[in-house]
């Protein structure tokens, strides 16, 4: 019981810590279009990314207690949200989607750059999170992160285990808060009637 409730503690300050660095992104229409294609096994391209920034974060948390080495987290964080940005269903039969593992790092960095502003370490995230199937070695430890947890992610979702759905709950929460659709009530309506 109480690894249970740590892990979900766990799992509320990484979302509440990843939405602080990707809200711009997270909340964005063209971001929650990514909610309408599919990317590995059932999971959509937006549950992926997010998957991908919360095991980013991960490593990143770990990474600077561990070893005392700083991890740009803003840009990590943008940089999974965005690596996987190139807006179309890879599954299907177009012409140029069988190649979709090649050329969609650089598809998804334009549609990035062309709807948000990017630093040099997300656009290298975004860019070079194939490596090694893309020979474009990352250089930033940021884009090394992501690229790591771009492939555990992937793996996970191809065997359908479980790893974000309590961190894409608190986001999906966030989301619907800012859009008016849920609203808190600590009590107060309550006590005026």
């Amino acid at each position: 019981m109480a690894i249970h409730f740590a892990k979900r503690i766990t799992e509320y300050r990484l979302a509440k810590e990843l939405f602080s660095y990707g809200k711009e992104i997270i909340v964005s229409p063209e971001a929650q279009a990514t909610r309408n294609y599919i990317q590995h096994g059932e999971t959509t391209v937006f549950e992926h990314c997010l998957g991908v920034a919360k095991i980013s974060l991960l490593i990143a948390n770990s990474i600077e207690k561990t070893l005392g080495i700083k991890v740009d987290k803003r840009s990590l964080v943008r940089g999974a949200l965005l690596h996987d940005y190139f807006l179309y269903d890879w599954h299907d039969k177009a012409p140029g989607r069988n190649v979709h593992g090649f050329t969609h790092p650089g598809i998804a960095c334009r549609n990035a750059d062309r709807d948000f502003e990017l630093n040099d370490i997300e656009r290298d995230i975004i860019k070079k999170h194939m490596f090694p199937l893309t020979p474009f070695l990352p250089m930033h430890r940021e884009s090394f992160i992501v690229t790591i947890a771009d492939k555990w992610c992937a793996l996970a979702e191809t065997f359908n285990v479980d790893i974000s759905s309590y961190l894409i709950y608190r986001i999906n929460f966030r989301i619907a808060l800012l859009n008016g659709d849920y609203s808190v009530d600590y009590g107060e309506t309550a006590a005026v009637n």
